[in-house]
């Protein structure tokens, strides 16, 4: 094999989208790093996405340990999520790909 070949499995982009890839988690961590951090603020904000796919994401960035939930013993119960250090490592890059498509789409997004 070529030494500047890269292989899928150890290709390190490949592992970064592997953990924040997709239609949703991007948005879902913009708006969490953004202090929107409700399920219900984020089920409404995100024009199209499921409750079901809401909690799936979640589910997964907080499996992947990018966010964490924070139950509050409060009555009813109060559930708010938030980046971990690792989370909070990605917004740099989240930053990025809002910037390139502020620059590329050439109309102004929200955000």
């Amino acid at each position: 094999m070529d030494e500047d070949q890269i292989m899928y499995n150890n290709c390190p982009v490949v592992y970064c989208m592997t953990k924040i890839g997709g239609k949703w988690k991007p948005i879902v961590l913009y708006l969490i790093s953004n202090k929107l951090n409700r399920f219900g603020k984020l089920h409404r904000r995100i024009q199209g996405i499921s409750k079901q796919m809401l909690t799936t994401q979640l589910r997964e960035l907080e499996r992947d340990e990018i966010i964490v939930r924070k139950i509050y013993a409060e009555i009813p119960p109060r559930v708010e999520y938030f980046l971990t250090e690792t989370g909070e490592s990605l917004m740099p890059i989240i930053h990025s790909m809002q910037k390139w498509g502020k620059e590329n789409k050439g109309e102004k997004i929200e955000g």
